[in-house]
């Protein structure tokens, strides 16, 4: 019997996190993607709490273009607003999806504000 879509990205959500954490100086730049939505979250996963947090609902982010663009839009704020926050380098989970599309697109957009990563 095979796998839907959402058993399969639990399955390779569960493989990465095996291998991807967050801490205070480092941490976990989580992405979760839905149909119409993106959201980033800041994870320190030792104390277990989320630092900061950006989306494509919050009014700072450009909402206008396409979703790959909003995509890029809201990289670009999480990195703001880490960088902001003192926090320079992060570690990637992109939640089980694949590193195409707006999963790629955050990621260079956060790149480009200055996270590294």
């Amino acid at each position: 019997m095979s796998l839907t879509k959402s058993e399969r990205r639990q399955r390779i959500q569960y493989r990465i996190r095996k291998i991807v954490s967050g801490t205070a100086a480092r941490p976990r730049l989580s992405v979760f993607r839905s149909n119409k939505e993106i959201y980033t979250q800041l994870i320190d996963d030792v104390n277990g709490v989320t630092l900061l947090a950006a989306s494509s609902k919050d009014k700072g982010a450009d909402t206008k273009g396409t979703s790959i663009e909003v995509a890029a839009a809201v990289g670009k704020l999480v990195a703001e607003k880490a960088l902001k926050a003192g926090i320079d380098t992060v570690t990637f989970d992109r939640g089980g999806y694949l590193y195409h599309g707006r999963i790629k697109s955050l990621a260079e957009g956060a790149r480009a504000a200055g996270l590294k990563f």
